[in-house]
């Protein structure tokens, strides 16, 4: 029979077996990555300007946003995989409709060509970023979402990309007995659906991210990377300037199942482009070395 010293010891080995030290997490190269939210003034005025200075710090790859009827701030597939390659960067993943489409009648008409227009592009994951406020109070509504996810994953996975879903801390309050984070995970087939994991958000919701890596191992293919000052207002900085600890969170980097991570900041206290270059010089010295 096993002893309570024979679990112990398998439990310290699966823990093992997920906890890594940046060092060999990071052993392949890994592309610091930039939501392009984060710049939206900027490529309002000048998109293929801001790619340039973007790419001109350092980053390897960004995620787009505001997807609408086949274009990217006014690009096309083509003329934006153009900017892309000529500023040598690469775009892995790109947010698209809110989570609303799901519960409209007729939504695969157009999840479709967003799919094939993602696919296009070069993208490998496409992400529902948020669900808006009228329908965050009615648990049925995360039902609904998590089973047109599932649908809406068959239809990435026979495309060739993937499907995720970026959180905010809405998710992880009280609905219906549970939470709209909770309703979504365990809906949803982890073979199809992926998430996208916004730490800050996660933080600022009272939750500890590491905690939902070991409940959910392999779930969050992705990271949002942003940090909270240590104010009562819990406001966005700059990577490295506030109270996360990203030192530690990306020990657990293949625990969680990450592949790629976006800085993001959704207010800056001056210029973007000034916060952008402090959060990258923070993981440059300090996680990708």
């Amino acid at each position: 029979m096993p002893t309570r010293r024979d679990f112990l010891r398998q439990s310290s080995l699966l823990t093992a077996s997920f906890f890594i030290s940046k060092d060999e997490w990071f052993a392949a190269p890994k592309k610091i990555g930039l939501q392009l939210y984060t710049l939206r003034n900027e490529m309002g005025k000048d998109a293929k300007g801001t790619l340039a200075k973007v790419a001109a710090q350092g980053y390897k790859c960004v995620e787009t946003y505001g997807y609408d009827d086949g274009k990217w701030f006014g690009m096309n597939v083509a003329e934006l995989k153009a900017t892309l390659k000529a500023n040598r960067l690469a775009s892995p993943s790109g947010h698209t409709f809110p989570g609303s489409i799901f519960l409209q009648n007729g939504w695969e008409e157009k999840w479709k060509p967003a799919v094939a227009d993602a696919k296009a592009l070069g993208q490998e994951f496409i992400v529902i970023p948020w669900l808006e406020e009228p329908y965050r109070a009615d648990a049925d509504n995360y039902k609904k979402i998590a089973a047109a996810l599932n649908k809406a994953g068959e239809t990435c996975k026979k495309t060739g990309i993937k499907l995720a879903y970026h959180n905010h801390d809405f998710e992880l309050q009280p609905v219906g007995g549970t939470t709209g984070f909770d309703i979504l995970l365990k809906g949803t087939d982890p073979k199809l659906v992926f998430f996208e994991m916004d730490i800050y958000w996660v933080s600022k919701a009272g939750k500890d991210p590491l905690a939902l890596f070991t409940e959910h191992p392999g779930r969050f293919a992705m990271w949002h990377v942003k940090d909270m000052d240590n104010t009562p207002a819990k406001n966005f900085t700059e990577v490295g300037s506030g109270v996360i600890n990203y030192k530690k969170i990306f020990n657990y980097a293949r625990q969680s199942g990450m592949k790629y991570f976006f800085v993001e900041q959704d207010m800056c206290p001056g210029d973007p482009l000034q916060s952008t270059a402090k959060s990258i010089a923070y993981l440059k010295k300090n996680i990708v070395k």
